[in-house]
This record gives C-alpha cells, sequence and structure tokens, in this order.
C-alpha cells in the first residue's frame, strides 16, 4: 500500500485513489503528455493549451455559469445558502478536497520543458516558444492563488516530486501565506519576462498585461488579508497562529507583518498602474441604452453579452466558446429568464448610487423600490442597465428559430413562487449580464457566450484602494483621476463623477446592508475606504470577486452576533404584492414567500420556516475564513501514520482534528 498513500503525500491524487498501481507508477502527466513529446513549438503550446481547459474559470452548465460565483455573499443568494452560514452544517472530514493535481503536472511540464529549451531541443520560433512557457508560469501563479484563498498557508512545491515518502513527507511543510503569495508574485514576474507585450491580439491567450493585471489583484489580496487579520491565528505571528511550532522564529521578509503589508499594497499599486495607463482611455462607456429592437446598442453590455470579444480592448482575457467545436453553455438560457442559480439581492441593488452620485438616503432624487421600474429610476447608469425589468424585451434577434426553445421575448413579472430551476426566480430581481437578446442561443446547451476572465477597469480599482491603503488620501498619485474614469466610463455625467461628493454624502451608520461597510466585526469610520469598496461591488457585478473581497476584508464576522437573512425585492406592502394571487407565507412547507412579520422584502431561504437550518438567519463563524484541511492528509504525513501531531502539516485555525465536527469558533 506504499504508493497509495504515498500519492496522497504526495499532494498529487488527493482523493478517489482506488489502487496500487496507479499515478505515481507512471509519468505524472501521462494523460497530458509522454516524456519525449516536448521538441517543437506546436508540441509545447498544446502543454499550454491544456492548461487553459483545467484551470481558467468558464462558465459552466445547466445554469448562470460563472455568474453565479458570486453567490452566497451579501450581493447574489443562491436558492440554498452555502453551509458556511450556519453555525454547525460545515463540519470536518476525512478526505475531499486538498488537491494538487494542477501543481504537479504544472511543476512536471516545467520541468521538461525547461530541460528541453536549455538543451535546444525544441524546433521553431523561439518568441512563441517562450510565450507558452511564460503562460504555464502564470498557470502555476492561478493555481497557487486558488489554493492560497482557500486554505491559507500552503507548501511551496517548484517540481514533481519522486517517489520516495522522506522526500513527499518533507514537501508538505506549510509555508506562512506571504510567503506563499511571495512566491505567486514571482511566478508571475517570470512569466512575464518569458512572454512578449501583445503576443495574440485577440486576447483568448494570456498576455503580459493579463499577467500584471493578475499580479495586482494577488498582492492586493495578501495586503490586506495581513493588514486586517493582524494579530490573528490567520497571519504568521498572531495570537494562537497553528504554524508558529513548525515555523519557529519566523521573521517577515519586510521586517514586520505591516511592512510586509506595505511591500504587497505597492507592489499592486505598481502592477496596477501599469496596466492603468496603457488602457484608462480605452474603457468601454455605458451609453445607458437597454436594447429593445434591432439597431440598438450599448457597447457596455456587449463586453459580456456577445459571442466575441474580438476588438474589445478592454478585455484582457476571455474565454471562446464554438458552435462548430462543440463548446457551448447556458447563458442565454439563465440569462432571458430568471437567471437560474442565482439572484441578485436588495444589499446590492440599494448600494448603487442615484444618479447625482449620492446614496439612496441622502440625494436629490427619491429612492423608490416599490416597483422594479422604480428602482432603476435615477440610478448608477450600471445597475438602470443591468437590472431587468418587467416588460423590457428580452428577445429580438432571430425570433423564428425554432431550435431556442427557452426563451422569454418580454420580462414578466419575476416568478418568485416558481420553486422550477429554469423559471423560477430566487430573490424577483434579475439582471442581464451577458445576454445577446438571440433566441438562435437559447436550445438548451445552445450558447456559445464568451466568458470574460480578465478586465482593464480592473487595474484602475485595484491602484485606487492600494494606494489609499499605502497613504489613507485620497489625493495621493492617480486615485482621482482612475476613480474618475471608472465613474465616466460606467456612464456617471457632471458632479456624480466626482467620488468626493459620494464620500461627502456618506452616512457609514445608513451603510450596514453591505457587507462591506464592516471589517473584524465593527462598521468603518472611513467613508472614502468605504466607497471603495462600494465602486467594485457595483463594477464587477457577478464577476466572482465579491467573496474574495469580503474574506480579505474580513467583513463577514458580524453575522457571528447579529444574523441577517437575504433579502430580494420589496414585496409586502407595495403594488408588487398585487402582481401574484396565489400567495402562500405561514412558514410551511406549503409555503412559497416569506412572512411578512419577518420583513417586507422577500427573503428567498426562510420560504419554508420547517426544519429550517437558516430559520434565525445567515451568520459566521471565525474557521470558516479558511477551509480545513482532509484530516487523512495528517494521518499519511505523520512518521507512524496514526499520530497526527507528527505530522508536518497543522490544521486551520478553529478546526478540530476529528472527524465530523463542526469548527470550534
Amino acid at each position: 500500500m506504499k504508493l497509495y498513500k504515498i500519492s496522497f503525500i504526495a499532494l498529487a491524487l488527493t482523493t478517489g485513489v482506488t489502487s496500487c498501481n496507479d499515478y505515481l507508477e507512471q509519468e505524472p502527466p501521462s494523460s497530458l503528455t509522454p516524456e519525449n513529446f516536448y521538441t517543437s513549438e506546436d508540441q509545447v503550446q498544446a502543454v499550454a493549451n491544456r492548461f487553459y481547459q483545467d484551470i481558467l474559470p468558464g462558465h459552466g452548465g445547466w445554469d448562470y455559469g460563472t455568474y453565479t460565483t458570486d453567490n452566497n455573499t451579501d450581493v447574489q443568494a443562491a436558492r440554498t445558502p452555502s453551509a458556511k452560514f450556519s453555525k454547525d452544517l460545515w463540519r470536518t472530514s476525512q478526505s475531499g478536497g486538498w488537491s494538487w493535481d494542477n501543481i504537479r503536472n504544472i511543476n512536471f511540464q516545467l520541468g521538461q520543458l525547461k530541460t528541453k529549451m536549455a538543451e535546444g531541443a525544441i524546433s521553431g520560433n523561439e518568441t512563441n516558444i517562450r510565450q507558452y512557457i511564460g503562460e504555464i508560469y502564470f498557470f502555476r501563479a492561478y493555481a497557487y492563488f486558488d489554493l492560497l484563498k482557500t486554505y491559507g498557508d500552503l507548501p511551496i512545491l517548484t517540481e514533481a516530486l519522486p517517489d520516495d515518502e522522506a522526500v513527499l513527507v518533507a514537501a508538505c511543510h506549510r509555508e506562512p501565506c506571504n510567503e506563499v503569495a511571495r512566491f505567486i508574485v514571482n511566478n508571475l514576474d517570470t512569466a512575464i519576462t518569458y512572454m512578449k507585450e501583445d503576443f495574440e491580439g485577440r486576447h483568448t491567450r494570456i498576455s503580459v498585461d493579463a499577467a500584471r493585471l493578475f499580479k495586482s489583484r494577488v498582492a492586493l489580496y495578501m495586503g490586506s488579508w495581513l493588514t486586517n487579520f493582524a494579530g490573528t491565528p490567520f497571519v504568521p505571528n498572531g495570537t494562537g497562529w497553528p504554524g508558529a511550532a513548525k515555523n519557529p522564529g519566523y521573521s517577515f521578509p519586510a521586517g514586520s507583518l505591516e511592512s510586509e503589508a506595505q511591500y504587497f499594497f505597492k507592489t499592486a499599486a505598481d502592477a496596477a498602474e501599469q496596466v492603468a495607463d496603457k488602457y484608462k482611455d480605452k474603457l468601454t462607456k455605458n451609453n445607458g441604452v437597454v436594447p429593445q429592437a434591432e439597431g440598438q446598442s450599448n457597447p457596455y453590455l456587449e463586453l459580456w453579452g456577445t459571442t466575441s470579444c474580438a476588438g474589445k480592448s478592454e478585455i484582457l482575457l476571455w474565454r471562446e466558446y464554438s458552435k462548430s467545436l462543440g463548446l457551448n453553455n447556458d447563458i442565454e438560457v439563465a440569462v432571458e429568464k430568471g437567471n437560474i442559480g442565482t439572484g441578485v439581492t436588495r444589499s446590492l441593488v440599494e448600494r448603487y448610487l442615484m444618479a447625482d452620485g449620492k446614496p439612496i438616503y441622502n440625494s436629490s432624487f427619491t429612492y423608490d423600490d416599490s416597483e422594479i421600474a422604480k428602482v432603476v429610476e435615477n440610478r448608477d447608469p450600471r445597475l438602470a442597465v443591468m437590472l431587468k425589468v418587467p416588460g423590457q424585451v428580452n428577445c429580438f434577434k432571430n425570433v423564428s428559430d425554432d431550435a431556442g426553445t427557452h426563451w422569454t421575448e418580454t420580462e414578466p413579472t419575476p416568478r418568485i413562487t416558481n420553486a422550477n430551476a429554469e423559471d423560477g426566480y430566487i430573490t424577483g430581481y434579475a439582471i442581464r449580464k451577458g445576454m445577446t437578446h438571440d433566441r438562435s442561443l437559447t436550445a438548451n446547451g445552445g450558447s456559445y457566450n464568451v466568458c470574460v476572465v480578465f478586465r482593464a477597469t480592473e487595474a484602475l480599482l485595484n491602484y485606487i484602494e492600494a494606494e489609499y491603503m499605502l497613504t489613507g488620501n485620497i489625493n495621493s498619485g492617480k486615485i482621482l483621476e482612475y476613480w474618475k474614469k471608472v465613474r465616466e466610463t460606467a456612464g456617471f455625467t457632471g458632479a456624480a463623477v466626482d467620488p468626493q461628493v459620494t464620500i461627502a454624502a456618506t452616512d457609514m451608520s445608513k451603510e450596514t446592508l453591505d457587507w462591506a461597510a464592516f471589517t473584524a466585526g465593527k462598521v468603518l469610520t472611513d467613508a472614502t475606504l468605504y466607497n471603495i469598496r462600494r465602486e467594485r461591488s457595483c463594477e464587477f457585478l457577478a464577476e466572482g470577486l465579491r467573496d474574495m473581497d469580503l474574506k480579505r476584508w474580513r467583513s463577514y464576522e458580524q453575522l457571528i452576533t447579529k444574523p441577517v437573512y437575504a433579502e430580494g425585492i420589496h414585496l409586502w406592502g407595495t403594488p408588487m404584492e398585487q402582481w401574484y394571487t396565489d400567495l402562500v407565507a405561514d412558514g410551511s412547507s406549503s409555503s412559497n414567500v416569506s412572512q411578512k412579520s419577518i420583513s417586507e422584502y422577500h427573503c428567498p431561504h426562510i420560504v419554508n420556516m420547517t426544519n429550517n437550518s437558516y430559520a434565525d438567519g445567515l451568520t459566521w463563524r471565525m474557521a470558516y475564513y479558511l477551509d480545513p484541511l482532509p484530516l487523512r492528509q495528517f494521518l499519511l504525513t505523520a512518521s507512524d501514520h496514526k499520530t497526527m501531531s507528527e505530522s508536518p502539516l497543522y490544521q486551520n485555525p478553529y478546526w478540530p482534528m476529528e472527524t465530523d465536527k463542526p469548527a470550534e469558533q
């Protein structure tokens, strides 16, 4: 059984191993390429191509694809909440997670390619070969960042390891999270030295600019994490840090935790600035048009609602789907209906500003949420074009195409009482992000809508936050220049373009529906910092960054002492109540909407209160900022394979070392 155990220790196969004669008895990436494959440019490209599929995000199957990745935050509600919002549903397990397959495959590929390149054994265009190798370094950085966000401290592996138990166990030593982030940044720097500026104009391959943007994301994440979790078990040398015994006398490379955080903020600002300066005048402007017929268009909406991003300079990397190649998704089906699998929340809708750049409670315009059509009146132009309104035309292209069977010509009143996964609306609010208005794309599996992976606007927002965290001064560097660019691109005009108008009108005591108004369980006193966070949330609607942001800002734990309900439309006591003739709201299994006595807003998670783990609201535990390591890893890496404390690994804060146990705090 040695190889069975070693395969776990080697961080190569963490689940599903059923025999002793598999992975480590073969060339590790044999499913990808044989060892003698690396001899030509096209073969090197094939290696890189595989990781686009294995590592980068894309639209999933029969749902709203990538747009559901903000589910289980304050901005989007899934039909059923995540276990992370319960006190005891999330529990430790023997296996699951902690998968290192991609890292091991990448390390093997890089080892082979670098050796062959040094020997001059790869034929073809050297610029192209270096580009593909640079992409593989990028993929290692991307895969490592996913693990960093999930587990924190990690082993740092740069090569595929031999089948030697002592070597494999030693390699399981977890390095502090900031060291892992430095390793990721270094990989991106290396990737940049290999790649050629503007290598591929369509931006379906990783570019230098995409690598710089991602570098700014990683560095901003770690600078924020170190700052907001200072003194806790989640950072090196914090009280109760579980890595202390395995990393005795640890010293930060920058000299202190504060200096280490500053290093990351500076790295983020510098990398973001390089991208922002190049693209700040090339961003796609929202013209405020919601297309309702042929001949009408909004280039901003078409960043996502298209089958090709070629020629859209703001998009630094996008994933292409193709009917001819059988690469498809169900985005059009979902966006023409109720956003299958997700619904944006009242919390999100109310944080969008009014058209004068001021919050809804302090504006010259009156905010009215009694009907969805009124919600978008005089609002942030991004919300005005993204939020679907009953009666608007969803589909006007190829409407006679019988192949499209799951389309909705006109947006209906939201079907909140319909529990059907395809036709139902979770919160009552639905967005049109990704809509092409084309019936021919609405067959099951018949969409070929693009997946945007990176866009340049993030660089401006990353710079704004990083520079402000460095200086605490809104007039520092290019903060105001970039912020105004984002506002202008969003479609704001006049005084509303100036973020200082927003900041002056902000009352933090009235912003607490937005979880980002909190850090470490306390409401922010810095309205500038909050509005930087607000701008990110409003710009990155359904782009999958929200959970990462809330975690690095430490913005979940106020739920520990004050659980909340995810809310949708203002159902009770408004004209919207009259839209429905079949409302049942008694909390029973027959109920189809939530009770008015709990909230005037529809709360999808408490429609049925019977045996409902979320009946008292969404809560949190400190442990949930990181996932627990599967317990079998400790047994397999212990010297006697029995005593978990003998493992070089350690469990994440507040997670027990027993199977099927909830977090301790």
